[in-house]
């Protein structure tokens, strides 16, 4: 499956690259999402979803096939699983950015390759809820660069300024999947999204979690990502067939 979506921010090229592969910096632009550790290479993140009553949870590997910082262009293999083996997915990503006027075009062709319950989702499905996703993080984006252009950063006289501290994953706000993709698609997602969603959202993760990979174009070592999709528990109003407490099969 072939996904394709473009957005655009208001600062020109160079900047946005340099903010949009600054993994601490972007992290919490993605809905749910939030950095936990890092370790040399590796960066380790958490992704908190909410799709009504039903409860799973993604792991999942993300490394950089390539990354070109002349041209502005990245190619990221990700995969995710359900741990309770009840759907997988895999997925190339092809991230680049291009000069438009003062701003910057951001275009994302993803090869999404689904197995499992993920697999039950049509293209329509899938396309409507990561283009959603991405929306909101585009706006966050922007958000926080117009904020960081805006503030002066104080005088260090050379002595290195701590980042500020990240936020703890029970702090992060789970994203609602049953507002993020509208009220169409709420009786579609009720019944079957949590896994489909928690593969599109770890994977759109996966490509911010491969920022230090160095400059140039080069391969990049795994970098771990954990995703944690974490919702109420069940409630009268469950779909019928969803099992939240079955464990995993294999």
């Amino acid at each position: 499956m072939e996904l394709s979506n473009t957005f655009s921010v208001s600062q020109p090229i160079d900047r946005a690259w340099a903010v949009i592969t600054d993994l601490e910096r972007v992290a919490p632009c993605l809905p749910g999402a939030a950095l936990i550790g890092v370790e040399g290479e590796d960066f380790r993140g958490a992704v908190k979803i909410k799709v009504g009553p039903v409860t799973a949870q993604y792991e999942g590997v993300a490394r950089f096939a390539q990354r070109d910082d002349q041209a502005h262009r990245a190619v990221l293999r990700a995969e995710g699983r359900d741990v309770r083996g009840q759907g997988n997915a895999a997925t190339t990503i092809d991230l680049r950015l291009q000069s438009r006027g003062a701003g910057t075009e951001v275009l994302i062709d993803t090869e999404l390759e689904l197995a499992g319950r993920v697999a039950q989702f049509g293209r329509g499905v899938i396309a409507d809820v990561s283009g959603k996703l991405i929306g909101q993080f585009a706006q966050r984006l922007e958000a926080e660069m117009s904020r960081e252009q805006a503030s002066v950063p104080p005088a260090t006289n050379g002595v290195a300024v701590a980042s500020p501290a990240r936020p703890a994953v029970e702090d992060v706000e789970p994203l609602d999947l049953m507002s993020a993709g509208g009220s169409a698609l709420a009786a579609v997602m009720v019944k079957q999204a949590a896994p489909v969603a928690g593969a599109v959202l770890g994977l759109l993760l996966g490509w911010l979690l491969g920022r230090r990979s160095g400059s140039g174009t080069r391969d990049a070592a795994a970098a771990p990502l954990v995703v944690h999709l974490v919702l109420p528990s069940r409630s009268r109003t469950t779909a019928p067939g969803i099992d939240v407490t079955r464990g995993s099969n294999g």
